[in-house]
């Protein structure tokens, strides 16, 4: 494996989690996810974003920062790759999304100082999906909190995750991932594996499943 440490990304339902897992067992890959269950403020945001945006967004910076820390610190021997199911970069682009002009510039300050201290992956793959898919996914899931989230809202993550990675020089694998179906179709696995066998450049390289 040519990449040691590898994110995955996408808008809300995109699979993320479940590839995340699958390539952690392929790899025998240490695994990192998101433990947004344990964020008091995401159900109160969906009821009420304005007020509840700040403290939803700290809190995830703060957990987020603490797993991604961990990596600094820790080695083991038996798993020399990393796979996460989010960037740390998430919580800028999520709190651009929900967060007014002013306490948005304060989150950016504190992303920035904390940022600097974190390994950054070798490679991101983001998963792309359509919103009425999303929609699908989220209903399928069943989180009672999620069942609500307005089309416009994951148009507007949507748009922020493509234009930050059009902006910035990270080597990522885009993905088409409209119809994939990691854990019943073994090809679209495999087209992944396959795409993590090759050297890239920094740049977006765009994957089509089969």
């Amino acid at each position: 494996m040519k990449y040691h440490f590898i994110t995955i990304e996408g808008n809300i339902g995109a699979g993320k989690t479940t590839l995340a897992h699958l390539l952690s067992r392929h790899f025998n890959a240490r695994l990192i996810l998101e433990q947004f269950a344990d964020n008091p403020f995401l159900a109160k945001f969906y009821e009420n974003p304005k007020q509840n945006a700040f403290p939803l967004e700290l809190f995830f910076m703060a957990e987020r920062y603490k797993q991604l820390k961990e990596l600094i610190h820790t080695k083991d021997l038996f798993q020399s790759i990393t796979i996460s199911d989010y960037l740390f970069t998430k919580c800028l682009l999520f709190a651009k999304v929900n967060l007014p002009d002013e306490e948005f510039l304060l989150y950016q300050r504190l992303f920035d100082i904390i940022n600097q201290q974190l390994i950054q992956p070798d490679i991101l793959i983001y998963l792309h999906a359509p919103v009425g898919n999303l929609q699908a996914n989220i209903k399928k899931r069943g989180r009672t909190y999620e069942q609500n989230i307005p089309d416009e809202y994951l148009f507007n993550i949507q748009q922020t995750y493509t234009h930050y990675i059009k902006q910035h020089n990270i080597r990522t694998l885009y993905v088409d991932a409209g119809k994939a179906d990691f854990l019943g179709n073994e090809s679209h696995l495999k087209t992944i594996i396959d795409a993590l066998d090759k050297d890239y450049e920094t740049g977006q390289y765009y994957i089509a499943l089969p």
